[in-house]
């Protein structure tokens, strides 16, 4: 991920011709998203636009003014004061509206963009959330996207600036050339200098950019985990972690102030000798009769203006490359192009039978890893099928790619005797429900938690489901009942009630699949035993499949697959196994000799 940060930043320190065709391109995807508010922008770009002649005008009024003065022409001095006086209410009234239209603009189409991006980031193969974390997401969804709305009302102030700028070099020649030759000679020193400074500041910049990405992961992570931390007493090392983190992007930050300081002292420098040598040119050319001392006084209230003329090609320059670089790191996400999506077929299944098949099924997390050995199994609808086997044995794996979470690296899934490849996200999705060993419970009420499978739910068909999962009781003796908050990750509720939501929930959403996945794993054994009992009132009616952390719980089973290091090794009912095979023998015997 650092290397790809720092290649985005050489690429946009090394910006070249052939880079505009990047930039026209990005400007087209982005269009889509600012074209339902353009007359927004029109109107922002035009109020910016009446700007520029004033900007030219308001240094020559000026210099009138100065001359009023030393003539004691007080009367025509008033005039030229009020005329600008009413010019700039006028420049202010505009800039009011042009600000708050362009506010409603950009926070209206910055949440365009991050809601499409946040519904590609979900499209995203869940490979890609393992391989590169969240807080690379999260940075490209809170900073690049409004980067790309920004960089649209940025580059029209800055090109009507530059074109300002160019205006009053025009009116410069015409005043005096020698003049006009030593400003530009003053603008080749600023590009000169401004290229230094950026090829410095972008290469550091890739660093610190890299550094915060890895901290706003580490920070969702010490949030979410805050209460295992506390119980694990582990906040001084964690606290350790924190401040390498930040230290690190202090010092990152430190070193490039300090080189901006560097450079801008020795900018100020030159700038000062500049200014000397533009009093000292303007006292010869005035003594030597070659300009007039109204001229002068025009000249300085210009000189500003057209020091910063050189710097607004920078400027420009680093509008570009910034939206460029946003927009890329944004359109990797929408485009697909560098994040790999979701891959689903056009087959459309509304309702499924349950029948579903494993056929020579290998896979791997990480290359030169294989989880799967080539497994086969066939589970008909309607069946209860448990899975046992040792930690990392693969049976969680199973699941994820019932679900299609993962692509299998070869063989074939069917469901129904349909290839899963085939088959679109809802018809797998909508047909299966998962019920993990760790269910993530969202900051909502209980009622919401539920309704996120299923928004259109009867009051009973909720209460039927909570208490079949053996909640309901428990919810009902809440201050608050069904509408009670249980905070970020369900961090109100026990691990017992988290799993037993989470039940609930699935069988809200109704579906022909199943998957208990150690579902029952945090339940206190009254509990567990009457979550069996809902279980087994689910028999022949769903085709159920639990992965068991206590073979107790799937001694019932139609049929038991064992899987030990990514292969199945016995197959069969309970008695079947405590027959024919000596590994759930064991394994079943430890487990009674645990519990007594």
């Amino acid at each position: 991920m650092y290397r790809d940060s720092v290649e985005d930043m050489n690429k946009k320190k090394n910006f070249k011709l052939s880079d505009w065709q990047d930039t026209k391109k990005n400007i087209k995807k982005s269009w889509r998203f600012l074209k339902n508010n353009k007359k927004s922008l029109i109107l922002v770009i035009i109020s910016s636009a009446i700007f520029m002649p004033m900007s030219i005008i308001n240094p020559i009024l000026s210099a009138r003014m100065v001359l009023d003065l030393n003539g004691e022409l007080y009367t025509d001095l008033l005039k030229v004061a009020l005329f600008i006086f009413i010019v700039r209410i006028i420049e202010d009234i505009l800039r009011f509206i042009s600000r708050i239209v362009y506010e409603k603009f950009t926070t209206i189409v910055n949440y365009s963009i991050q809601k499409e991006v946040m519904l590609e980031t979900f499209k995203l193969s869940t490979k890609c959330y393992d391989d590169s974390g969240t807080g690379m997401f999260i940075d490209r969804l809170r900073t690049d996207t409004s980067k790309i709305v920004n960089v649209f009302n940025d580059l029209a102030n800055t090109i009507i600036e530059l074109l300002t700028n160019i205006g009053i070099l025009i009116v410069l020649f015409f005043i005096n050339k020698i003049m006009f030759i030593f400003f530009i000679i003053v603008g080749i020193k600023s590009i000169i200098m401004e290229k230094r400074r950026t090829t410095r500041f972008y290469t550091c910049h890739a660093v610190i950019r890299e550094i915060e990405e890895n901290n706003t992961s580490l920070i969702s992570e010490l949030i979410r985990g805050a209460r295992d931390i506390k119980i694990l007493n582990a906040t001084n090392i964690f606290m350790k972690k924190f401040d390498n983190r930040i230290n690190e992007a202090n010092n990152k930050r430190i070193e490039l102030t300090v080189s901006d300081r560097k450079y801008y002292l020795f900018e100020n420098v030159i700038d000062d000798l500049c200014e000397f040598l533009f009093f000292l040119l303007g006292v010869i050319l005035v003594t030597n009769k070659l300009l007039l001392p109204a001229n002068f006084v025009v000249l300085y209230m210009y000189k500003s203006r057209v020091n910063y003329l050189f710097s607004y090609f920078g400027f420009l320059i680093d509008h570009i490359k910034s939206f460029n670089l946003s927009a890329t790191r944004v359109f990797e996400i929408i485009d697909g192009k560098k994040f790999t999506k979701e891959q689903f077929g056009d087959k459309k299944l509304d309702k499924i039978n349950g029948n579903f098949e494993f056929r020579d099924v290998h896979f791997s997390y990480k290359e030169n890893k294989e989880i799967l050995h080539g497994i086969s199994f066939k589970v008909k609808a309607h069946e209860t099928v448990g899975f046992v086997g040792r930690s990392g044995s693969g049976k969680t794996t199973v699941f994820s790619l019932l679900n299609k979470l993962y692509d299998v690296d070869s063989g074939t899934i069917l469901i129904d005797g349909n290839d899963i490849n085939e088959l679109t996200k809802d018809s797998i999705r909508n047909n299966i429900s998962y019920i993990s060993q760790n269910p993530y419970i969202f900051n909502l009420s209980i009622r919401d938690n539920l309704l996120l499978v299923k928004d259109k739910v009867t009051e009973k068909d909720m209460i039927k489901a909570c208490k079949t999962a053996q909640l309901h009781d428990f919810i009902m003796s809440l201050p608050d009942g069904y509408d009670t908050i249980v905070g970020e990750g369900g961090v109100a509720l026990s691990g017992g009630e988290r799993q037993r939501l989470a039940i609930a929930r699935a069988l809200i959403k109704k579906t022909e699949i199943i998957l208990f996945d150690e579902a029952t794993s945090s339940l206190d054994n009254e509990t567990q035993e009457k979550i069996r009992d809902s279980i087994n009132n689910l028999k022949g009616k769903y085709t159920i499949l639990i992965i068991a952390h206590r073979l107790s719980t799937i001694v019932n089973c139609d049929k038991i697959i064992m899987i030990d290091k990514g292969k199945i090794i016995a197959t069969g009912t309970h008695q079947e196994l405590m027959k024919n095979s000596k590994e759930y023998y064991k394994l079943y015997h430890a487990e009674e000799i645990n519990r007594k």
